[in-house]
């Protein structure tokens, strides 16, 4: 059995919560505990090293061995976490002669990506009515 992950989500953006929906809708979800950190939702202990704000501020995953990461590094666990997703989660954590050459560029269209949050989640919100 794979380690157990957390996973640390803003409930109230329209956008994360379809991301993660599909995710829990994923079979491995089930070994995944999906936290809402949003502010409508009740406030919870995220540990010494993250807090709500900036849980709200970037995709955050902890490991069942405690250590937490965020952005692409983020994405790349939980992905390896889920069986139909493990191929992309592997691509991103690749090493090459001691080197992780996808990691740098996948967290760089992550912050790139971040701006843009605000603005789909509105269009997400728009469809959904």
């Amino acid at each position: 059995m794979r380690e157990a992950l957390t996973v640390y989500y803003d409930g109230g953006c329209p956008l994360c919560r379809a991301e993660i929906g599909h995710y829990r809708r994923c079979a491995g979800a089930e070994r995944i505990a999906f936290v809402d950190v949003g502010r409508a939702a009740p406030r919870t202990a995220l540990g010494p090293d993250l807090d709500r704000d900036a849980a709200l501020a970037r995709f955050h995953v902890r490991g069942g061995d405690g250590r937490l990461v965020s952005g692409a590094a983020a994405f790349a666990r939980l992905w390896r976490a889920l069986p139909a997703w493990r191929w992309l989660g592997r691509l991103v954590d690749l090493r090459v002669f001691g080197l992780q050459p996808v990691l740098p560029l996948a967290d760089a269209a992550y912050r790139l990506s971040l701006p843009l949050r605000p603005r789909l989640a509105r269009l997400i919100a728009r469809r959904r009515r």
